[in-house]
């Protein structure tokens, strides 16, 4: 146990409460002490530099504050009056308003010779100068507990009256997380004199319900809190604390199991069993082999979510049917609450082999008609009209991958893993246990007898879920992923239920975050446009469904997605709006292209080739006539005719480097263009006064701009 520094003006606060939301408890801690130091900082009362300790345990949120000290300094403060036209009269003496003015300051007449006179804007104003004498501990401790208690992060407030006989003046019954009991205020080892939540502060808390040695525990001082809580109340009051601790138990626990067992990792999980106990003892339980006949998903889930266990993996990541308790309490014999611990998770389990067993005796084919009485959504119809429309687009996509005839294979798993994906909603395990849509109908495909390619593909169809999620393992599966993704997407823009702020129901977001990629890190061939236009032709028959928001808004809220991906992994704004402006269409190819253009902007003639880009594009722009025609014999000027058989050894070579997929290479060679383009712009009169003239040297520009242009969007690098 770390103590805090040894100082005699660190402050101690503490709410002794019922039990709190454990999954709210760290946040609840944390934002109780940082808004109680940055109060005091604020008033003076405590350094910028003073250490700050957050305490949260079930039962209590405190925090331990270094160099606090008992009173803030004086300040001087400098308050404007008025301007001195409105102040004085004509003979310097002070008019009404100024003696009312500083009447409403403490002040009186005496005070007008000591004014001071500065000037503020165009005008002399006249200025009061004062002390304002700085805060005492109690009143500031007072304000600062009342902002803290105020801007707690509480998920659910609770109204209680206060106990019979600790009621103060005004006070009858307060709203707070949960009822509080006790509150504590140490500065060194003098008590403060605040008051909260119907409480007067005093120096007793109270340690565990049961092992406490003794209760209440008397506080000496702020510095000995955690210990006297450990040692007196047998509590670990740190929560960072006590996770290392539960994580140093469970892993030791494993060890002791042997086999090369492990604990199951989730920092949820530990975060929510840390806040449940206030001095942790890991038991090691077991249930029957049995059960073990049962996918390890579904016991898994069920320990973590109902009991709040760590299951044990073995050195292959299989469940053995050992797993670890985390009590609350230490008796001299663990054997009664091992016992209770193991009889209470043996119907759970039995509960989930039923369902399983349950399950297998009919197929998922079979289970496909059910999916439409389950409503997807009120526009959109039933889950087992989406199915169809997912089935379609799987269908479309993998015919575009197709590269040779055994691809038609792909194309068939693909729309019978699509037509499958869904039927394990409407199982009981499934049911039971949402999060397991997906695991278990690629557990249900193999015992149907089904393609391992088919099954892992109704499992994947999922992926990725979340930020860092793997991909699915296999075409088939990537196929089934777009499909249902865009299917989503598509939909629900074509409606016109678009994320709005921080509301997106439907996680449209994601499932784009989750499409791009796809297409990115699998290098797919496949263009986004003709994406989003197959999806778009399943929604054909929905009334109102608009397929411009299906399409060209989805595509540029996509590529919006990617653009701040792609900022997010360093690339600058303007290098990202160069790659995605043209909108490209095989997004595989974006970390191609914005590569190349990062090379290119370190050129030395990147910045004046994207400077002429500019200038030519507003050339253009105002010459809607022009084409990309160049005669020779048009050419008069010596730099038009440098620049056109500059580019013609130029832009042969730069243009077979792009076909040959090697961009960085085309837009270097394209580089060498800087000297006859400057020359060009220095020399030769565009829109010349002669009709052909002009025009020629117009199709000059645009089948240079045309060139330039098509890795990217050079103009948008120009400053």
């Amino acid at each position: 146990m770390t103590t805090p520094m040894n100082n005699k003006n660190s402050l101690l606060v503490e709410l002794f409460v019922e039990e709190l939301p454990p999954k709210a408890l760290k946040k609840l801690g944390d934002a109780f002490a940082g808004v109680l130091r940055d109060q005091l900082v604020a008033q003076g009362l405590a350094e910028a530099g003073s250490v700050l300790t957050a305490y949260a345990s079930p039962r209590r949120l405190a925090a331990h504050l270094t160099h606090v000290a008992e009173g803030a300094a004086d300040k001087a403060v400098s308050q404007k009056l008025m301007p001195v036209a409105v102040g004085l009269d004509a003979s310097g003496q002070p008019t009404p308003a100024l003696l009312k003015r500083l009447g409403a300051l403490g002040a009186d007449a005496s005070a007008v010779p000591g004014l001071k006179r500065a000037m503020d804007g165009k005008a002399e104003a006249l200025f009061y100068e004062s002390t304002a004498k700085g805060a005492t501990l109690a009143e500031g401790l007072q304000k600062a507990l009342a902002e803290a208690i105020a801007k707690l992060p509480i998920p659910k407030v609770m109204s209680y009256q206060l106990e019979s006989g600790c009621e103060l003046p005004g006070w009858s019954s307060v709203s707070f997380v949960r009822p509080a009991h006790g509150l504590v205020a140490l500065h060194g080892d003098t008590v403060v004199p605040i008051e909260a939540l119907g409480l007067q502060a005093g120096r007793e808390t109270h340690g565990h319900r049961f092992e406490a040695a003794v209760d209440p525990v008397v506080l000496r001082d702020a510095n000995s809190y955690a210990l006297q809580l450990q040692d007196e109340g047998a509590v670990i009051a740190s929560f960072e604390a006590r996770r290392a601790e539960i994580a140093r138990q469970l892993a030791a626990a494993a060890v002791k199991v042997g086999g090369g067992s492990v604990p199951i990792h989730d920092d949820a999980l530990l975060d929510e069993v840390t806040a449940l106990v206030e001095r942790p003892n890991v038991l090691v339980c077991s249930f029957e082999r049995e059960f073990l006949e049962v996918p390890q998903e579904c016991l898994i889930l069920t320990m973590k979510a109902n009991q709040k266990y760590f299951p044990l993996l073995d050195a292959q990541a299989r469940l053995t049917n050992k797993f670890l308790v985390v009590s609350n309490i230490s008796p001299d014999d663990a054997s009664a609450v091992i016992q209770g611990n193991e009889r209470v998770v043996r119907p759970r389990l039995a509960d989930a082999k039923f369902f399983f067993d349950q399950d297998r005796k009919k197929s998922l084919a079979s289970r496909v008609e059910s999916l439409g009485k389950v409503v997807y959504h009120n526009k959109l119809g039933t889950q087992g009209e989406r199915v169809q429309r997912v089935m379609h687009i799987a269908r479309a996509i993998a015919e575009r991958l197709a590269e040779k005839p055994g691809d038609a294979k792909v194309a068939a798993q693909a729309t019978q893993a699509a037509q499958l994906a869904k039927a394990d909603l409407v199982t009981d395990m499934v049911g039971e246990f949402p999060e397991l849509q997906g695991t278990m109908g690629r557990y249900y495909a193999l015992h149907d007898g089904l393609d391992a390619a088919v099954a892992d593909a109704i499992e994947d169809h999922y992926k990725p879920r979340f930020a860092g999620d793997e991909l699915p393992r296999n075409t088939v599966g990537l196929v089934v992923a777009l499909a249902d993704k865009l299917e989503t997407l598509v939909g629900m823009f074509g409606i016109g239920n678009l994320p709005t702020g921080d509301r997106d129901p439907f996680a449209l977001r994601r499932h784009a975050l989750g499409v791009l990629r796809m297409l990115i890190e699998k290098d797919l061939a496949l263009g986004l446009d003709a994406l989003l236009q197959d999806a778009a032709a399943q929604f054909k028959d929905i009334a109102g469904f608009d397929s411009g928001k299906a399409t060209v808004e989805l595509r540029d809220f996509i590529l919006d997605r990617l653009a701040g991906s792609l900022r997010e992994q360093g690339a600058s704004a303007q290098e990202v709006d160069a790659v995605l402006a043209p909108l490209p269409q095989r997004l595989g190819e974006v970390p191609k292209l914005l590569a190349a253009v990062r090379a290119f902007a370190a050129l030395p003639a990147a910045a004046a080739l994207a400077a002429a880009n500019k200038r030519i594009g507003n050339i253009l722009k105002k010459a809607p006539e022009a084409d990309a025609h160049v005669s020779e014999l048009l050419l008069q000027e010596p730099a038009e005719k440098a620049l056109h058989a500059a580019m013609a050894k130029v832009v042969p070579a730069a243009n077979a480097q792009f076909e040959a997929g090697d961009y960085t290479a085309s837009l270097q060679t394209l580089a060498a263009l800087r000297e006859p383009v400057d020359a060009f712009f220095d020399g030769v009169m565009v829109n010349a006064e002669q009709a052909d003239l002009r025009l020629n040297r117009l199709g000059l520009l645009m089948s240079l701009h045309a060139a330039m242009n098509r890795v990217a969007q050079l103009e948008r690098l120009a400053v």
